[in-house]
């Protein structure tokens, strides 16, 4: 039995949004627990779908002893401040201190967090616990698909391993395969493993890589696979394309004790990425134009059309509350429709105090500055309002125990608003349920996500339209303005289709 010392600090850094992560924002949480330390990080994690409590579950069923330090998640943003960044760092090795001597580190990390003064943040974070207990302590890692991976991480570790799903419905299950890739490294007594990476010269639209599409279904069924065949531990990471910083896209990376087979199951897998390379992109329209087709769309439909506000995507950086989607759905006087989730927390506080049947005039949204975007006015009736807490019964937050906040269902027009307290992607159908809206029995859907919404709401969905209304969240990495992305990147795969207009 071994004594495995566990943490987990995340952030996914959208280095073009407008609003930076500082300590509250850790210490205040959004889809996943608060800032937790020490002995509650266990209680605080359980039953969600996170690497952490998958490597956990399964690392104590194999017998080992687990040792908590920290839990730390933020919601995506641009850079995290140096601030909060180190007050972090220095919680997790006063944690790791108190404990005296571990077996073995697990991390869960992200992969794309870059903070105010570094590019990095997990890799810098690995050099310094690598510093701290030496280079024969096993430290594994697992990351997110959306991982900017470095070669400094890569080293720094003794294994990395990333999820397969986008929707990320195996955050659990990662956590799960790397505990039983450690037991079973602790076991044999093994030296630490080689390891290969290879970045890919282009970058993926965020939308794009999701793995109910192809070509990262083919990918990530490529991925493990090779991984059956050849015992190497892989990873296929689709990258997070709004990152200003050297290491910003895919990569694929692995792990494994023949050198040789390593680097050919990597340039296995990189080699099939890059032949797909025009079929990285996906047609989107504009709000107008999505709007005009999902009526056509909803002509004899059984189910829902829905409407991806793909730019405004809170869980990449966007702020949540843009209104060019809405202000389209309202001006084609759409009925039977509902949208969200908007993040308005003065708006869904003033419909708390009016009550349920109340008429409140306010200015929805818009109150971030977004280029192309302002505030919609307007005379909204109150139909429902509630406190925010559910439980998440998706993929992605089966188990979670969200928290949005005041929240409130506002209608203007033939169009149900669900308004938040807080910043989080539409990606779970009771966010809409605890406010009296049944998904499935709308004729219209307008969701803030690029892709996570797929898991919960493609099941009962008669199409989906991607849109590329106003956000931080670019469809197409090349409108954003890089600076220092290393040399010879293609800001969009060649030759893929990006944008539709009317």
């Amino acid at each position: 039995m071994a004594r495995i010392a566990v943490a987990s600090f995340r952030h996914e850094t959208n280095t073009f949004a407008p609003h930076k992560a500082t300590l509250t924002d850790f210490e205040t949480g959004y889809s996943w627990p608060v800032l937790t330390r020490g002995a509650d990080v266990l209680p605080a994690v359980k039953g969600y779908n996170l690497a952490l409590a998958g490597f956990v579950e399964r690392a104590a069923a194999r017998g080992h002893a687990i040792a908590p330090l920290l839990f730390a998640s933020a919601n995506p943003s641009a850079q995290v401040t140096e601030a909060a960044y180190e007050a972090i760092v220095q919680m997790l090795f006063e944690e790791l201190a108190a404990l005296g001597p571990v077996d073995a580190l697990y991390l869960a990390l992200h992969g794309a967090m870059v903070a105010e003064h570094l590019d990095d943040g997990e890799g810098e974070l690995l050099m310094r616990l690598r510093q701290k207990l030496g280079p024969r302590l096993p430290i594994v890692v697992t990351l997110d698909y959306h991982a900017n991976m470095s070669v400094e991480a890569l080293e720094m570790a003794t294994a990395i391993t990333g999820y397969r799903t986008y929707p990320h419905a195996d955050m659990a299950a990662t956590g799960a395969r790397m505990a039983d890739w450690l037991d079973g490294h602790l076991a044999s007594g093994a030296p630490r493993p080689a390891a290969a990476f290879r970045q890919t010269p282009f970058l993926i639209p965020l939308f794009a890589g999701c793995t109910m599409r192809e070509p990262a279904a083919e990918v990530v069924a490529a991925v493990a696979r090779i991984e059956a065949e050849t015992g190497v531990l892989l990873t296929f990471a689709g990258g997070f394309p709004a990152a200003d910083i050297p290491d910003c896209g895919p990569s694929v990376y692995g792990y494994g004790s023949d050198a040789a087979a390593v680097r050919a199951a990597v340039d296995q897998v990189a080699d099939l990425v890059e032949a797909h390379e025009r079929d990285w992109g996906g047609a989107v329209l504009d709000p107008a134009a999505a709007v005009a087709i999902a009526i056509k769309a909803a002509e004899g439909a059984l189910r829902p059309v829905v409407l991806a506000d793909i730019q405004d995507n809170p869980g990449a950086g966007g702020t949540g509350d843009t209104m060019g989607l809405l202000r389209a759905m309202l001006d084609a006087g759409l009925t039977g429709a509902a949208a969200g989730l908007i993040f308005d927390p003065h708006v869904a506080m003033i419909a708390a105090k009016a009550g349920e049947g109340a008429l409140i005039s306010v200015a929805l949204g818009g109150k971030h500055g977004v280029p192309g975007d302002k505030p919609l006015p307007g005379e909204f009736k109150v139909i429902a309002t509630a406190d925010g807490r559910m439980t998440g019964s998706g993929p992605l937050y089966k188990g979670a125990r969200l928290d949005l906040a005041p929240t409130a269902r506002l209608r203007l027009g033939g169009v149900d608003i669900v308004v938040v307290g807080k910043r989080v992607q539409a990606a779970d159908q009771e966010c809409f349920r605890h406010l009296g809206i049944e998904p499935a029995a709308m004729r219209f859907l307008a969701l803030k996500s690029s892709a996570h919404f797929r898991g919960h709401f493609q099941p009962i969905a008669e199409t989906i339209i991607d849109v590329a209304a106003p956000g931080a969240m670019a469809a197409d990495p090349a409108a954003l303005a890089f600076k220092r992305i290393r040399a010879g990147v293609r800001l969009s795969p060649a030759g893929a289709a990006m944008r539709e207009q009317a």
